[in-house]
């Protein structure tokens, strides 16, 4: 399974981590991906969201 948000497609970003004296080394930005269960067409799935989807209220989150 992979680390991406069903509905808007956003997966990990890489980038670089920064120390005190400016020497990168390599690091992954992670989405903040939640479980829920939400009604997708009529049917009940749990989906992998991420919270800007889940803030637009994108789908709709079951109870």
């Amino acid at each position: 399974m992979a680390i991406m948000c069903d509905i808007c497609g956003k997966k990990p970003l890489s980038g670089n981590l920064r120390s005190h004296s400016m020497r990168a080394s390599k690091r992954r930005f992670l989405p903040n991906l939640q479980k829920i269960r939400a009604e997708i067409d009529g049917e009940v799935k749990n989906i992998k969201i991420c919270t800007a989807c889940l803030k637009r209220n994108t789908v709709k989150k079951i109870v």
